[in-house]
């Protein structure tokens, strides 16, 4: 296996346009399943292939629900390591790794660039990252980074903050939004653990909401999205819609966006898309 290796953004060839991604991370309960072991992880693999063939990818910057904290840090370690964060799960559930490098130069360039980010290495790849990207990069050869999410923001430094990002999509660095459009932990946990994945009806709603504005490109609606009656109801707390920010905010007008999974659950939705430039 051939691990990929960068330094700075100068040294990064310019490249063809990268997409951009939102994604859910699924379910932390299929994190043991292997490639292919169901629907959403099936989508994830065939998207992998797909960006594989198209693009050359030099490193992957991931949002992550995960990560938030005071202030905006970007994780400039070297190996980054596998972190469990989450609670109560059988041993199996604490042994897989994903082994990616970092890009601790690329992440201490945007250190440095960047309004108010500061480098770490206090952090490595959360369970918004790496079980989503062990199905689309399964060889872990892609340099990956973080970068966090300030819990304490407005929706509007949120955009600010990515659209400094934009060039990197023209410099080979793949950004992955990865969150929840709709994320009621309270309401989907006890259907769930009774087996009951019927939805309680409001999420198809809040999703036809989001996907009309989505596709409209239409930011300001996207982030004052506590005024739609469902918007609380669907994500009483920030952190796993931020990421959806992060990615419209880094789209240009002439981009597409294609709609690569949808699949609604009790109090949570799946639905993932990708953002690419036209041909």
């Amino acid at each position: 296996m051939t691990i990929k290796t960068i330094s700075t953004m100068d040294n990064l060839s310019s490249s063809q346009k990268m997409p951009v991604i939102f994604t859910s991370h699924g379910n932390p309960m299929d994190i043991p399943l292997p490639a292919y072991g169901n629907p959403f992880l099936s989508y994830l693999g065939d998207l992998g292939k797909e960006l594989r063939a198209h693009y050359k990818i030099y490193a992957i910057l991931v949002v992550s629900a995960h990560w938030c904290t005071k202030g905006t840090y970007v994780n400039t370690s070297p190996w980054p390591s596998t972190i469990y964060d989450y609670y109560g799960f059988p041993d199996h559930y604490y042994t897989q790794k994903y082994p990616a490098p970092g890009a601790p130069e690329l992440a201490k360039q945007i250190a440095n660039e960047l309004d108010g980010v500061k480098a770490t290495t206090d952090w490595g790849f959360d369970h918004g990252n790496w079980p989503m990207l062990m199905h689309l990069f399964p060889e872990a050869n892609v340099p990956v980074f973080q970068l966090s999410l300030d819990y304490y923001q407005s929706p509007q430094y949120h955009v600010n903050l990515a659209q400094q990002l934009k060039k990197y999509r023209e410099k080979g660095v793949l950004i992955i939004g990865s969150g929840a459009l709709i994320h009621n932990l309270q309401l989907a946990i006890p259907k769930m653990q009774r087996g009951d994945s019927s939805i309680y009806g409001w999420e198809t709603e809040f999703d036809e909401w989001l996907v009309r504005h989505i596709e409209k490109r239409d930011l300001k609606s996207l982030i004052n999205y506590d005024n739609n009656k469902l918007g609380m109801l669907a994500a009483p707390t920030p952190d796993h819609y931020l990421p959806l920010i992060y990615s419209m905010a880094l789209a240009d007008k002439q981009d597409n966006i294609r709609h690569t999974y949808n699949e609604m659950l009790p109090g949570f939705s799946n639905r993932s898309f990708i953002i690419e430039a036209t041909q």
